[in-house]
């Protein structure tokens, strides 16, 4: 589960990272909500024409023109479509046409790590794919949390007893849940050495698609990832994790989301090279991910040790259950839904 104690920096992260990049009339909205809610800050949510709202770990709320949080939409203040434009501007340095690959794919990674979501009028190419973003009309900033300790609850189940080696791993669990800071801390710890007395240091391969893991801005990564760690940023994950293993030797490959026939074809030559993977995949349980023929036939030929659960029940990062390759059951958290 997520600490309890938050970052105490969380605050200056908002004052020095996000409320630069927004409107003058959000960022002056922002600015007055009181700390409490901005320690707890998980997404901001700009839709034009629509009330301002915020997401922390536990719930949702509105801002009011006065920057108070309220529950009522009708007491909120209403975005504007100038709003929208100068946040744009300001996110994009009021240049678009350096930014079309990342628009391409939907969004922006800004300085910290913070990963900026974008909806709009799709511009299409001849070939009928999504060539770039254009009339914006909504933006969601989703706050990238650096939290050391992250992958703590998992460490009794991801170093194999016996042999002490790192367990290749999947990580599931439905969005929202932790999954990118659990990996982003697991990184940070096998690379600097930390995560077991018997583990020394070993070098983390990440292939970052969508530049959540690392955040990195200009190919620097914006995160604490480990001193070890080598980073291929906005990379597809299949062809990634190969270009990783020819060139860069890694003991470990971290990556997002895999689930397609070509990462399943990666994983599986990554295992065969000796390389351990940590991996995550949206799901809510073993079964329901087993159900994706790319990732049964992970199962089947166990190139997974580790199958780790995670949910929100009792906050971010709430570890459910934790599964070996014969689909042993190693962890249940007591009082768990069915």
């Amino acid at each position: 589960m997520i600490p309890t104690n938050l970052p105490n920096e969380m605050e200056p992260v908002i004052q020095e990272q996000i409320l630069p990049v927004l409107a003058p009339t959000i960022r002056n909205l922002i600015s007055k909500v009181p700390s409490r809610y901005l320690k707890l800050l998980e997404e901001i949510r700009i839709r034009q024409e629509k009330p301002l709202q915020m997401y922390t770990h536990a719930n949702d709320f509105f801002v009011d023109s006065e920057g108070l949080p309220v529950q009522e939409s009708s007491k909120a203040y209403r975005v504007t479509e100038e709003d929208v434009a100068q946040t744009i501007q300001l996110l994009t340095r009021s240049s678009l046409y350096a930014l079309e690959e990342e628009l391409r794919r939907g969004y922006l990674t800004i300085a910290g790590g913070h990963r900026v979501g974008l909806t709009g009028k799709t511009v299409l190419s001849p070939d009928g794919f999504v060539q770039t973003l254009k009339q914006f009309s909504g933006l969601n900033i989703r706050i990238a949390r650096q939290i050391p300790g992250a992958a703590d609850s998992i460490k009794p189940y991801i170093v194999n007893p016996l042999t002490q080696r790192l367990c290749s791993s999947l990580i599931i669990s439905p969005p929202q849940c932790g999954k990118t800071t659990l990996l982003r801390d697991l990184a940070r710890q096998i690379s600097d050495g930390i995560l077991h007395p018997k583990l020394r240091g070993l070098k983390v391969g990440i292939v970052d698609e969508r530049s959540e893991l690392a955040g990195s801005v200009n190919g620097v990564a914006q995160h604490a990832i480990g001193c070890r760690t080598d980073v291929l940023d906005g990379c597809p994950k299949a062809e990634g994790m190969l270009m990783m293993i020819r060139s860069m030797s890694p003991d470990v490959l971290i990556t997002d989301e895999v689930g397609r026939e070509e990462d399943r074809d990666a994983i599986r030559e990554a295992v065969h090279a000796g390389v351990t993977v940590i991996a995550s995949a949206h799901g809510v349980s073993l079964q329901e991910v087993c159900q994706r023929p790319a990732l049964q036939a992970l199962f089947d030929t166990r190139s997974f040790e580790r199958y780790i659960v995670l949910s929100r029940r009792a906050g971010p990062i709430t570890l459910e259950t934790v599964h070996d390759n014969q689909g042993n059951c190693l962890y249940e958290r007591k009082g768990r839904l069915a």
